[in-house]
């Protein structure tokens, strides 16, 4: 296949790649590079995959050195010209959407942001869909759309009405917005509500990341809701393994009179949670993260931040269900895993 993926000096972009491209499907990957975070990050994930220092600028189709069915391009999503010629020209068969600006407290700070990429950005990657045959559609939306549900697991038929930041309010718009076109259009989407994704390379934002440079630093750590707070902590493979599931397999209208919140009667539109179904207690989390430097952490306890939820646990069963898949890496794995790259990438010279 051909498949777009945006966001592909993200986190998830840059592993979803690679598995594609070592499966034999042709890439063509974009990423506005936006400094969110430290961009050298960013371009190293690039760089792992073949892509060169030309990746700063705008526009360049960039072949890749290391894998010859891939090609990077710079560019945003808000940028509706560059984007629609981008799909007559490269006649995707599938895209795979994971491009946003992502985080929760950031979101407090710099909402245009959120607007733009997530919602401008959305509906030009939907009207690239319809205009251009696109076989199926995937992308990225986020457990932080469930908000103030206390009840857990949480499930695809749980009303979502009520987020508590704005990335979630962009990620449920995405939901809505591509049901939309799926019944208009008929464009198999599914979303996919991915659940606290940690991993090697991942995100600097994120707590394992902040976690571990704050005691190799010898720094506190802030434990927010003074460490009263589980997640369902989800590895980078797992997640990529059931991205590829759902991608081969376009979402389908269900034939049932009244379908719950995640399925649709009259389109192909289908919404699953990937998480690892097993929440982990922060400050069991951070023991291991301990555990595996072989230091304490200095802590620094603080209240809740805002925007932010103090459980989350994923039910996955309709994934288990329809692809037979469930993700299984416990975290004393995972963290095993992150805390040997980190110390590849940042302590090893």
């Amino acid at each position: 296949m051909k498949i777009l993926i945006t966001g592909t000096a993200g986190f998830i972009g840059f592993h979803l790649a690679k598995k594609l491209l070592e499966r034999g499907d042709t890439v063509i990957g974009i990423d506005n590079i936006n400094d969110y975070y430290n961009v050298n990050l960013k371009y190293a994930r690039l760089l792992e995959t073949g892509i060169d220092s030309r990746a700063t600028e705008w526009h360049l189709k960039i072949q890749s050195k290391k894998y010859p069915n891939y090609t990077f391009i710079r560019m945003n999503l808000e940028d509706r010209e560059s984007l629609l010629r981008l799909f007559t020209t490269e006649h995707f068969d599938n895209i795979c959407h994971l491009a946003a600006q992502a985080g929760v407290r950031y979101s407090l700070q710099n909402p245009y942001a959120y607007i733009d990429s997530n919602i401008v950005g959305f509906i030009n990657i939907l009207e690239g869909a319809r205009n251009n045959n696109i076989k199926h559609l995937v992308y990225a939306s986020s457990s932080s759309v469930y908000g103030g549900n206390t009840k857990m697991p949480l499930c695809t038929t749980d009303n979502v009405d009520h987020p508590i930041s704005l990335y979630a309010a962009t990620k449920k718009t995405n939901e809505l917005m591509a049901h939309v076109y799926s019944h208009l259009y008929n464009i198999p989407t599914t979303g996919l509500r991915f659940f606290t994704v940690y991993g090697p390379w991942g995100r600097p934002d994120m707590a394992l990341f902040l976690f571990t440079q704050a005691i190799l630093e010898g720094k506190p750590i802030k434990v927010f809701n003074y460490g009263n707070m589980t997640r369902d902590f989800t590895y980078i493979d797992d997640i990529i393994e059931g991205v590829i599931r759902v991608i081969d397999k376009p979402a389908k209208p269900i034939s049932i009179h009244d379908p719950d919140p995640s399925s649709s009667n009259i389109a192909p539109y289908k919404v699953y949670n990937i998480g690892n179904a097993n929440p982990v207690k922060l400050m069991d989390y951070i023991e291991a993260i301990e555990k595996n430097l072989g230091l304490k952490a200095k802590k620094e306890f603080l209240p809740l931040q805002p925007g932010d939820v103090p459980h989350t646990e994923a039910d996955v069963s309709d994934l288990v269900r329809d692809f037979g898949y469930k993700p299984t890496t416990n975290v004393e794995d995972g963290i095993r895993e992150f805390i040997k790259w980190y110390k590849e990438f940042f302590l090893i010279k």
